[in-house]
Formats: C-alpha cells, structure tokens, sequence
C-alpha cells in the first residue's frame, strides 16, 4: 500500500508542478537609464539657470515667482528663507505639484543646503554631487516645470541680505 500510495504522489507532484503557472514578478518603475538621458538634456539648460544671489533677491521679490525649499519638513520648519514654499523633495509626483504650483511656466526659485553657509545645524551641506538641488532642478524640469532658476552663490548664513523664518529664527 505503501508503495502504491508513494508511486502516486511522485508520478502527479511533478504533473501539478509543471501545470503551475511560474508567476513572474513586474519589474519596478525606475528606469535609471530614461534618469541618465534627462540628465544630460539638462546638463546644457540647467548651467543658463544658476544665477547669482542678486539676481535670485530680485527674482524673489516678484509676486508671481514661487521660492521653494524641497528639504525635510523638519529642515524647513526649523529655518528657511523668509516666504518660501514646502514640498518635501520625496512628495514629488504630478499631483503633489500641480496641487502648489498651478502653472507650469510659474518661475521657480530652488535652493538648498550647500547654498547657505556657516549654519551647520539648519543647513548642513552634503556632498557636492549629492546637493538637493540637482534631483530637485532635474525633477522639477522631468514633470514639465521648465521655468526653473537654481541659487547658484554660496551665501552666508548671516548675510543681512537674507531673511530667514521657522521656528528656530529668533
């Protein structure tokens, strides 16, 4: 019996198991390659879109210029530049944006930490390469904002020029 019933069992288990679909698994939605082309298209437009401190003062002071800081919520709270507008660079998505910024030829004023020096405790610089500003500037280009201007100087912290708000502004 016993060999009746093993028989059985190792004639149809390979029968069920090649009868089983193999269930693929989807591959994600990044495409690093697609990231690396924009990058370069970029690269060209982007270096017509860094401007000095003057100039981003200037380009704030207009009505219909939004400044936006894309830093964590906790960065932003703490201390920013004086009216600027929070999306957390991770919230990012074509809804998210369009929520806040309704036209995309809106002029747009990025900074980030590596802009503002001398804070090292609400503007910690990163790594060069690795400054915000660029997936922010990229990002913002990639969901159609193309009216993007980048602070190009690295301004000190306690330059009268800049006024900061948050909660650890006294």
């Amino acid at each position: 019996m016993r060999t009746i019933i093993k028989t059985i069992i190792l004639t149809f288990i390979p029968i069920v198991m090649l009868s089983q679909k193999k269930r693929e698994i989807p591959k994600s939605n990044v495409d690093y390659n697609s990231f690396l082309e924009m990058s370069e298209e970029i690269l060209e437009y982007r270096k017509e879109r860094l401007i000095p401190l003057d100039t981003f003062l200037k380009y704030m002071s207009d009505e219909n210029t939004i400044l936006l800081d894309t830093r964590s919520a906790e960065a932003y709270k703490g201390k920013h530049l004086k009216g600027a507008l929070h999306i957390n660079f991770s919230d990012f998505t074509k809804e998210k944006l369009a929520e806040h910024i309704s036209s995309k030829e809106t002029r747009i004023l990025i900074y980030c930490n590596n802009n503002i020096d001398g804070d090292l405790i609400h503007f910690a610089s990163k790594k060069a390469p690795l400054a915000l500003n660029i997936p922010t500037f990229i990002n913002l280009y990639g969901y159609g904002y193309k009216n993007v201007y980048e602070l190009s100087s690295l301004v000190h912290s306690k330059d009268k020029r800049l006024q900061f708000e948050g909660t650890y502004v006294k």
